[in-house]
């Protein structure tokens, strides 16, 4: 038997692997997530601000990698954190203020994972020029903007007086003697003389934050222990806007000061595909990639601050960047391999055993081919035994010859060829055996007791 006979002998000794090995497959395959989608739903904010515009250019960016970005405006954070968790919307991403996660319930909390930092969203606190506030206390007695009640800015303000520990701060919050208004409807009322002083949450580059930069009977309040607040608030930070940042002509501020700051999150819900993690965050990189006055080139996205919990895989791309076939290949070649190769581990452990036991099963397969004709000759030898061969001993010897001729068929590898004519020897043996006994009766009567 030449070579390739050879070979085709093992492969059809060891067919039975392909069906075991397609049920483990299919059972590992039943364990695989499925492929991300194509298509990603994010809810954003109102279509001027700034939420709205950093998804629209994200979805540019995603857009060349071959993943659609749909954007749903809304009315902002609280808006975004409903659709996140009422679980009928047709978004897996949102973007939020820090600190807003405290007007959920713990159960809708636990639908929600952060990805990533974005951009600083300052606190600005801002009082007309015949004010002097230095502390949250001093807030008390002045006609004072918090923010419409459940917005984002009303959030924080209420975390950082809550902080303060004031029974009075409380009761001005609950009864409604401060201002329950939005950003536009504060700056009117400050720029009027309506009020002494309004909270805002604001991007750097806001029209409105423009606006009363540009207004001499309004200004920036430098408050007081920020550091402190920023400390006990783990979703704020402590930035400090240097002199003149604002407005190098009119000096505003006209000293370094220090602010309280919220940051723009990503956030996803339960139905986002894990995978997508890494492509979005590296989207958000390069379009953040220049920073602004507050933020510096390259510093988001971030892992921190951040009040949720991060996925595996942000925090694997906050620690190590890309993840390595994604540095070299197309994401979505990229993201089928690393499926693969999930699987490739139990598949080899299991594939490994059955694969060793091959040879095994091989050997025992042919000399199976060989052996299994011996019941032939051990039949007629308990004939002659048992004295039962005198009837029959013609027939046996035309069985053996039949025996023989069938042995000239059965191929076996050169391997096994001795076990294959050791078997043509004892046929041999046989037949003579058979013929010399039909030759001479006493042999016949001789062979049994």
């Amino acid at each position: 038997m030449n070579v390739f006979k050879q070979a085709a002998v093992f492969v059809r000794a060891n067919l039975w692997i392909l069906p075991l090995a397609a049920l483990v497959i299919w059972i590992l395959f039943r364990f695989l997530d499925p492929a991300p989608p194509r298509t990603v739903g994010m809810t954003t904010g109102i279509e001027s601000g700034g939420y709205h515009q950093f998804g629209l250019k994200l979805k540019e960016r995603l857009a060349k990698e071959g993943l659609t970005l749909e954007l749903y405006p809304s009315r902002g954070s609280v808006d975004n954190l409903h659709r996140l968790t009422d679980g009928t919307s047709d978004v897996q991403l949102g973007l939020i203020q820090s600190g807003t996660t405290s007007l959920l319930e713990r159960e809708q909390v636990r639908r929600l994972r952060g990805l990533a930092a974005l951009y600083h969203e300052p606190l600005w606190l801002f009082q007309r020029g015949d004010t002097d506030i230095q502390r949250l206390t001093d807030l008390y007695d002045l006609r004072v903007s918090v923010g419409t009640e459940g917005s984002g800015t009303w959030s924080v303000v209420r975390s950082l007086f809550g902080e303060v520990g004031n029974q009075r701060a409380r009761e001005l919050l609950e009864s409604g003697s401060w201002l329950a208004s939005g950003s536009t409807a504060s700056v009117q009322g400050l720029l009027e003389g309506e009020l002494d002083a309004a909270f805002l949450v604001l991007p750097v580059g806001n029209a409105l934050l423009r606006e009363l930069i540009a207004t001499p009977e309004v200004r920036l309040v430098n408050l007081a222990q920020t550091e402190a607040l920023a400390s006990r608030l783990s979703f704020l930070e402590h930035i400090v806007l240097p002199e003149g940042l604002l407005d190098l002509a009119g000096n505003v501020p006209p000293e370094n000061t220090a602010l309280l700051s919220p940051v723009a999150t990503l956030v996803a819900n339960t139905e986002f595909h894990p995978a997508l993690t890494s492509l979005i965050l590296e989207a958000s990189r390069e379009v953040l990639r220049e920073g602004n006055l507050l933020d510096a080139p390259n510093a988001f996205p971030a892992a921190v601050p951040m009040e949720l919990e991060l996925t595996g895989e942000a925090e694997y791309y906050h620690r190590e960047g890309v993840p390595f076939l994604q540095r070299y290949l197309p994401f979505w070649i990229a993201s089928i391999a690393d499926r693969y190769v999930v699987l490739l581990i139990p598949f080899i452990v299991i594939m490994l055993p059955l694969l060793r036991s091959m040879g095994p099963i091989y050997t025992w397969r042919m000399r199976a081919r060989v052996f299994r004709w011996y019941e032939h000759l051990r039949r007629v030898d308990r004939l002659i035994i048992n004295g039962q061969i005198n009837g029959v001993i013609d027939k046996e010897i035309a069985g053996l010859h039949d025996l023989e001729g069938d042995l000239s068929r059965v191929e076996v590898p050169l391997s096994y060829a001795h076990e294959l004519y050791s078997l043509h020897l004892h046929v041999r043996y046989m037949i003579s055996r058979l013929e010399a006994m039909k030759a001479s009766p006493e042999q016949q009567d001789a062979a049994h007791p």
